[in-house]
């Protein structure tokens, strides 16, 4: 498998533009969470979300985040709130998340890593893996990894139908054998929606992923976010997708395979 990920990677993935490091006090956050058990495992932790994301997924949950232009109304929060706001939180959580939108796409992301670092936290991201390059600066500060991986990695049409972004499986690619290859701790997960996941290709995306060597796996069922417009609404997730022989091949495929539906 991964002779394909190398071939295609050095086929498809676009180079990415040279961005110089800002500081941290240009680091461009839509909001932070202040404690949360569910987004970095086994880690009590915060969660800042940075905006800006180059794709479109069509069923975005954070789709406020995907612009990196700050509008009136927005919930900005500076650095100095951050830095803060840990420094009192010492010894109460244990970690930081890095979530967005995309927080690889601002340039700001490797200072306030760093200095997240510095005050003893332990640092969790959640990136889509479309920016390898940029990954692989911060990849010796992260403690965890929660990486989306929208649709078959072996099938660009598919990624592109969800991310509306041609060349994006490329890159995913590239960063999932970054991950592997250093041997972060990495939970992969996948949210998928009948309209644009077949169960075969549900499968399909599984056995590429364990036979990469991924032992933690998460299938996520479609919610609709609240407040979306009418005309972005999928049809209601049926309980009979997926079948329950997909779920035990799913389950048979990982060390760690989790369920979530809501």
């Amino acid at each position: 498998l991964f002779g394909i990920f190398l071939f295609m990677k050095d086929v498809f993935i676009p180079i990415e533009p040279e961005v110089k490091d800002k500081p941290a006090e240009e680091l461009l956050v839509g909001g932070v969470t202040r404690m949360t058990t569910i987004d970095f495992p086994d880690c009590l932790s915060a969660v800042v979300f940075i905006k800006g994301c180059p794709w479109k997924c069509v069923y975005c949950q954070n789709e406020d985040l995907q612009s990196r232009e700050m509008n009136e109304g927005d919930g900005y929060v500076s650095w100095e709130y951050i830095d803060h706001f840990l420094d009192r939180r010492k010894g109460l959580i244990d970690g930081v998340v890095f979530s967005g939108g995309e927080p690889c796409v601002d340039p700001a992301l490797p200072d306030a890593i760093k200095r997240v670092k510095e005050k003893g936290y332990k640092i969790g991201l959640h990136t889509g893996g479309m920016y390898p390059r940029r990954l692989r600066a911060i990849l010796p500060y992260l403690d965890w990894v929660g990486l989306d991986i929208k649709a078959p990695l072996s099938d660009e049409a598919a990624y592109e139908k969800v991310v509306r972004r041609k060349g994006a499986a490329a890159k995913v690619r590239s960063s999932l054998e970054m991950l592997l290859e250093v041997g972060v701790s990495i939970e992969t997960r996948t949210t998928v929606h009948p309209e644009y996941h077949t169960e075969e290709q549900i499968l399909q995306l599984a056995r590429e992923l364990s036979d990469a060597g991924i032992e933690t796996y998460a299938l996520q069922i479609y919610r609709q976010p609240r407040g979306l417009p009418e005309e972005h609404l999928l049809e209601r997730v049926g309980s009979d997708y997926p079948h329950e022989e997909t779920l035990k091949t799913l389950e048979s495929l990982f060390k760690k395979f989790i369920y979530r539906r809501s």
